[in-house]
């Protein structure tokens, strides 16, 4: 059942699971993509504001947040896939996709998938060549002690989050660090052994597809943080190089460049969607806070 509300959660069945959505706005299309280990309310601050110019979506990825598990065998293509499926449920022909980490993943994907249908991608603090062998080794030693323990011991946990965020953010805002570490620390474990850990193998096994993305002709954006541990600076830089795409860097953010540093990186996704879209034909709708 879906909400015609200019502000609302609805669930979508799709591939025998349930899709957690977060909606607002209306006008053009705007699917957003979160990071593995987060849901879709690391998007709150980019929503309130194109809320007030665009139609946008933040699902939560299978296992986090409010949706179900992840569907048995699914790769990168299929993610790509769940997520036009979402569209076509909301009866959505032409959308941009912005992306973190993950959501950047199966963004690009989606884009190769779907060229006619996606107006513009963006892509933050991601990757789209295959995982280094030594942090593949080291996140694959991560991903084994969770399995085996059926939880996220606290060094995991305290490990993984370090990851996520700046080293100034410890102090900026202790209370966002420490509701993510205990956000992994309560994960319901069934959760973990079905779409976490099985998620976090695709992720770190990805293949390359630098080179596909680069041939496609949408607008194209590569965003990178400065401070982020996971991605860096020169990542991106170099991956917009091969894109051809559009780069913007955000010096003081860490991975979760969206609630990190949403005031930098929200106006330059709105002049990014007004690439995709071309600029408003009539006055922008109040914003809905969210």
């Amino acid at each position: 059942m879906f909400c015609n509300s200019k502000r609302a959660k609805f669930t979508a069945s799709i591939a025998r699971s349930h899709m957690h959505v977060r909606e607002a706005g209306a006008g053009d299309a705007v699917l957003l993509g979160h990071s593995y280990l987060w849901d879709g309310e690391m998007w709150r601050p980019q929503m309130e504001m194109l809320a007030g110019r665009y139609r946008v979506f933040a699902p939560d990825l299978w296992g986090h947040g409010g949706s179900g598990p992840l569907p048995a065998g699914t790769t990168m293509r299929d993610l790509a896939e769940h997520h036009l499926l979402l569209m076509d449920r909301m009866k959505i022909r032409r959308f941009a996709v912005v992306g973190l980490s993950v959501g950047a993943m199966w963004a690009a994907e989606l884009a190769l998938m779907a060229p006619d249908r996606v107006a513009g991608v963006a892509l933050i603090n991601s990757a789209l060549t295959p995982e280094p062998e030594p942090t593949r080794a080291r996140y694959d030693a991560l991903l084994r002690t969770v399995e085996a323990a059926g939880c996220v011991p606290l060094a995991v946990a305290e490990a993984v989050a370090q990851l996520f965020f700046s080293p100034a953010q410890e102090e900026r805002s202790p209370r966002l660090m420490a509701d993510f570490g205990a956000r992994l620390l309560g994960w319901h474990p069934e959760r973990l052994l079905d779409s976490i850990v099985p998620l976090g193998k695709l992720i770190f096994g990805r293949e390359d597809r630098l080179a596909a993305v680069g041939a496609l002709r949408m607008p194209r954006l590569v965003i990178a943080s400065g401070e982020d541990r996971s991605r860096t600076i020169a990542e991106g830089k170099a991956m917009a190089s091969a894109m051809d795409a559009e780069f913007v860097a955000l010096p003081r953010a860490g991975h979760i460049a969206s609630l990190e540093e949403p005031d930098p990186l929200s106006p330059h996704l709105m002049r990014w969607l007004e690439r995709a879209f071309g600029p408003p034909v009539e006055p922008p709708i109040p914003m809905w806070p969210y």
